[in-house]
């Protein structure tokens, strides 16, 4: 593999920070080129836009390899759900996937929310990674339709409170979209969407269930393979 950074001035170190800062947390571009900036990096705000679009699906598509690899994620349960999303005042659609840990299986933009577009989700979500034992879901219809093409219908739940988990998924999105302006195409959103979630996978340890001495020791290991990224 080619080194990816061979062509730029900045150390690869400073490029991972920048990217992970950008796409983690909810921060403008101008914010990271502030915090960078008091570090002792002196960067323009468009070398953050230029650099997250140009390393970060490649750093997210190293740590999604990973964790298939790994088999950090379940197919015990999954949950779908889709939200509302605007671009250009034009309603779009994110599907989103998880599985009962909380772990983001997949990610999928569209502009509609019918059959076509819910199999489509479904069969790339299970090409990945395999199908699971039960999807629990909300009641839209288009989920039961591509289901029974699939012929996997029998394993779909639907319940009132049953699909928090996926619900709650979407908040971390929702926190970081919010810090941006608003996307211009599909094709960023889904860029940076799936760049997102693989991400927040990485850097998400559970905190709320684990011993502080064991949130340090995965955080530390998740910092260590952040760095090795692209190496």
């Amino acid at each position: 593999m080619k080194n990816p950074f061979r062509y730029f001035n900045s150390s690869p170190e400073i490029i991972r920070l920048t990217v992970m800062m950008y796409i983690r947390y909810p921060l403008s571009l101008r914010q990271v080129e502030d915090i960078l900036f008091e570090r002792g990096i002196d960067i323009c705000h468009e070398t953050v836009r230029f650099w997250w679009n140009r390393f970060g699906p490649m750093f997210a598509a190293e740590i999604r390899k990973r964790r298939v690899h790994q088999r950090s994620h379940s197919n015990w349960r999954w949950h779908l759900d889709e939200v509302f999303v605007k671009i250009n005042g034009e309603t779009h659609y994110l599907w989103r996937a998880v599985d009962h840990e909380g772990e983001v299986l997949e990610v999928f933009v569209t502009k509609r929310r019918n059959r076509k577009a819910a199999l489509q989700f479904l069969k790339g979500a299970m090409k990945r990674y395999g199908q699971p034992r039960v999807i629990v879901t909300d009641r839209l219809r288009s989920y039961r339709a591509a289901m029974n093409v699939i012929e996997n219908a029998a394993d779909q739940e639907c319940g009132r409170w049953l699909n928090n988990r996926a619900e709650n998924s979407h908040q971390p999105f929702r926190r970081r979209v919010g810090a941006m302006s608003k996307f211009r195409d599909i094709k960023t959103l889904q860029k940076f969407a799936s760049a997102h979630a693989s991400i927040f996978n990485h850097f998400n340890h559970d905190r709320h269930l684990t011993s502080r001495t064991e949130f340090r020791i995965a955080r530390s290991a998740a910092n260590a393979e952040w760095r090795e990224l692209a190496a």
